[in-house]
């Protein structure tokens, strides 16, 4: 019997580089301190999934390279309780990676290397070892790859072994979206924001929108659900009925980063999908993770057991 999550795509690390200000072109600006993370679909989604649901198993699946950051991020899931059997080494490529120039008090500038996440493809995942019921790959429009066919490889391949699929993407100001549509007859769940469910539909993403927005995603092939969230609130449509909750009203202050909340939102959906529960306790839960995931700097350590996520949101109401 198949059991747990797989998540296939991205998997890279962030190096934060502290500095007082950025340099304009040929100045030079000291930096104070630097600090490491892991990043992209796979650990986010995988890491929240496991916190969310500690007894869950969680399959990561991806590429990195034979160097100091791929061991870093291969120490880091399996700290986390993730199974990383599928997390193929390349002897080519270097893990990808996204240096951060962060100013104190400030913005924050990225540069990022594709590396062996950009070269990971359905070659890379051995489906017969695979005993996942449900297959979540993402990024789409950042794997390139993935992006030029192995994706809709990859979904093929998952759904004919038995799984459920579901995609994440990444928001982009590009006409690249409709690369995307005809991987949706592979996909059972989707589940994204409003600007890139409005890019694959080519319908304007407001909020009165969202049922039209819906609609047209499963005309174009979703098979199950879709599910879209922006600030305001979220929207699932399954089986020809829609569903709508507020988001919560956070205190002044709450908010410590954004980063990753997305991620949260998505793995509490998956994992409240895998639980078989109702539309309405998908988007509660989701809802939870992401509020979560806002309390901390970083991608996922705000996201907590869904008991005690149940317990940090009592208080708060409703937009």
């Amino acid at each position: 019997m198949r059991e747990g999550i797989a998540v296939a795509g991205t998997i890279l690390v962030d190096k934060i580089y502290e500095i007082a200000a950025y340099p304009n072109a040929g100045q030079l600006t000291q930096i104070k301190s630097i600090g490491f993370s892991v990043g992209g679909l796979v650990p986010n989604d995988g890491i929240d999934l496991k916190r969310l649901c500690p007894e869950l198993p969680v399959y990561a699946i991806g590429k990195i390279g034979a160097d100091e950051e791929g061991r870093y991020v291969l120490n880091a899931l399996k700290a986390n309780g993730l199974n990383v059997d599928g997390v193929r080494i390349s002897d080519a490529e270097k893990t990808s990676f996204t240096d951060v120039m962060s100013v104190v008090g400030g913005q924050r500038t990225f540069f990022t290397y594709p590396g062996a996440s950009a070269a990971f493809g359905v070659d890379d995942v051995d489906f017969s070892a695979l005993n996942a019921r449900m297959f979540h790959l993402g990024y789409f429009l950042l794997l390139e790859k993935v992006d030029n066919g192995d994706g809709l490889k990859l979904l093929k391949k998952a759904k004919e072994a038995g799984m459920l699929t579901s995609i994440d993407l990444v928001s982009e100001n590009s006409d690249r979206y409709g690369a995307v549509v005809p991987c949706l007859p592979y996909v059972d769940n989707l589940i994204v924001n409003e600007t890139e469910a409005g890019a694959l539909s080519g319908i304007e993403p407001t909020k009165e929108n969202l049922p039209l927005i819906a609609q047209k995603l499963v005309e174009l092939g979703v098979k199950e659900r879709v599910i879209i969230h922006m600030p305001e609130t979220a929207y699932c449509y399954h089986a020809g009925k829609g569903t709508s909750l507020a988001s919560y009203v956070l205190p002044k202050g709450f908010i410590r980063g954004t980063t990753g909340a997305g991620d949260a939102f998505c793995a509490g959906a998956l994992s409240a999908i895998y639980e078989g529960l109702s539309d309405l306790e998908v988007l509660e839960r989701a809802q939870m993770a992401a509020v979560g995931s806002l309390c901390e700097a970083d991608a996922t350590s705000g996201v907590k057991s869904v008991s005690e996520l149940k317990e940090l949101v009592k208080e708060f109401s409703r937009q």
